[in-house]
């Protein structure tokens, strides 16, 4: 049937998917200037990626037998899409696969935030047993999230992920989105039941200034969404999430605003120089920090694998 290259890995569940309908599945992996020589070397159909692999116009020249290109997850910033359009390829994303594992790291970067726990565990191994009661004490003024603000930009299927499990908490959910002028959301229990919310779009300058936290959800941009005027606007003491994508965010500006005590904790899952993030903000007391891991859950690699193995076998067999 053909040959797919996973070259930044594929779950078991898209493979055993994909060899049940006779596609060989290579999951070798392919350094980015070996690559178009290994597609038409083994020929190979249909690639996939995820953030690592680029498949630029240079790679669709050179490969001119190949049919598909998936991208595993939601980001589509290392494909030219159009051109490879252009010339007949398929181009394929799973935007569903991985909304809720991105939107529980946002709450895992929050509830670190509140309580200081990405300082205390740096803190804890060096000092916790000689100067236990100091860090106590520097540690105690944490907040609840409960009754807060958190206000989204950005409101596609991970912003709403986002805002629903911010409801389940008993937070206020603000919204600001260019598409989206009104969203029903559906809250869902472990028993079956649902509650129902409908929110509104607000202006940027209103999730700004009246959340207490904002989280970013927006694609790749060339301009930075949350800068110094942004920080400016918010409200004295907010936290900042960016588990989006690197370069929304100016991290020259939310250094400044952390020292000044505008901002007074942040969690990036997503770094402007990835792969290799400033040492600034590695180091800095005041961030909350993940390795571009918001997608990387057992249960959304699981998604994206069978999302991409059925989107293959319906276009290419």
């Amino acid at each position: 049937m053909g040959k797919v290259l996973a070259n930044d890995g594929l779950a078991q569940s898209g493979i055993d998917i994909l060899q049940k309908e006779g596609f060989e599945v290579l999951t070798t992996k392919v350094a980015q200037e070996q690559l178009a020589n290994f597609i038409n070397g083994n020929d190979v159909t249909a690639l996939l990626v995820r953030s690592a692999t680029e498949a630029k116009k240079e790679l669709v020249d050179a490969c001119p037998n190949l049919k598909l290109i998936g991208r595993g997850g939601v980001g589509m910033d290392n494909i030219d899409i159009e051109y490879a359009k252009s010339k007949g390829i398929h181009v394929i994303n799973t935007p569903t696969s991985s909304s809720a594992s991105v939107a529980e790291l946002v709450f895992a970067h929050l509830f670190s935030g509140v309580r200081f726990l990405y300082d205390s565990n740096r803190n804890m191994p060096l000092d916790g047993d000689s100067k236990f009661k100091q860090l106590k004490k520097s540690y105690a003024g944490g907040i609840e999230l409960r009754g807060r603000t958190i206000g989204i930009i950005g409101f596609g299927r991970i912003g709403q992920e986002v805002a629903k499990m911010a409801l389940g908490l008993g937070m206020k959910v603000l919204f600001n989105d260019h598409n989206t002028t009104k969203a029903s959301l559906e809250v869902s229990f472990f028993d079956g039941q649902t509650v129902s919310f409908n929110l509104e779009n607000s202006s940027l300058g209103d999730v700004l200034k009246h959340s207490d936290f904002i989280s970013v959800h927006v694609p790749a941009q060339k301009d930075y969404v949350l800068g110094k005027n942004e920080f400016e606007m918010m409200k004295n003491g907010a936290g900042v999430i960016n588990a989006s994508r690197g370069g929304v965010l100016d991290e020259v500006a939310l250094i400044d605003a952390l020292e000044k005590g505008k901002i007074s904790f942040a969690g990036l899952d997503v770094f402007e120089s990835e792969p290799s993030p400033e040492i600034r903000i590695l180091m800095h007391p005041k961030i909350s920090l993940s390795p571009h891991i918001g997608a990387s859950t057992k249960e959304a690699q699981d998604r994206i694998g069978v999302e991409l193995a059925e989107q293959i076998v319906k276009l290419l067999k």
